[in-house]
């Protein structure tokens, strides 16, 4: 899954993809329509691979809440961001039955389900695991244990 330089800007529709960055902030280019746009360092930007959904036992990154979806879904799009609620919330609790009611709101969902639904029809998230990053956290374990 690739999510590492997919952005959203606050006040602006959509996902964008970070391209180049510049010293009074980076070009970003759109998703939806392929147009590309300057963003200063004053807006207030999140990447997705920094986003995490709260559960009972913690916080899950957005990146595996992402595969779950991809998983049940046998990699096709999820449920429309524009049921109602109570429809979504169901449908969360199928893809993540740990997640936290009393902080996850139905807004959370919708805009995860959007941007699922995105990131889908470009073919950016899959329910393989990636394995570039179980690389890079095994390496660390065996270092410890030659130091021991």
């Amino acid at each position: 899954m690739s999510v590492e330089k997919i952005l959203a800007i606050s006040g602006k529709p959509g996902l964008y993809e970070l391209k180049i960055q510049t010293r009074t902030g980076f070009v970003a280019e759109s998703l939806i329509d392929g147009k590309k746009m300057t963003v200063g360092m004053r807006s207030n930007v999140s990447l997705l691979s920094e986003i995490s959904v709260y559960t009972y036992d913690g916080e899950i990154k957005l990146s595996e809440v992402f595969r779950a979806i991809a998983e049940k879904e046998d990699n096709g799009p999820a449920l429309s961001h524009k049921e109602d609620n109570a429809k979504l919330e169901t449908y969360f609790r199928e893809v993540l039955p740990e997640f936290d009611e009393d902080r996850v709101y139905a807004s959370d969902i919708k805009k995860i389900l959007n941007w699922y639904n995105m990131l889908q029809a470009k073919g950016l998230v899959s329910k393989e695991k990636p394995a570039a990053p179980a690389q890079a956290e095994a390496a660390p374990a065996e270092e410890v244990k030659a130091e021991e």
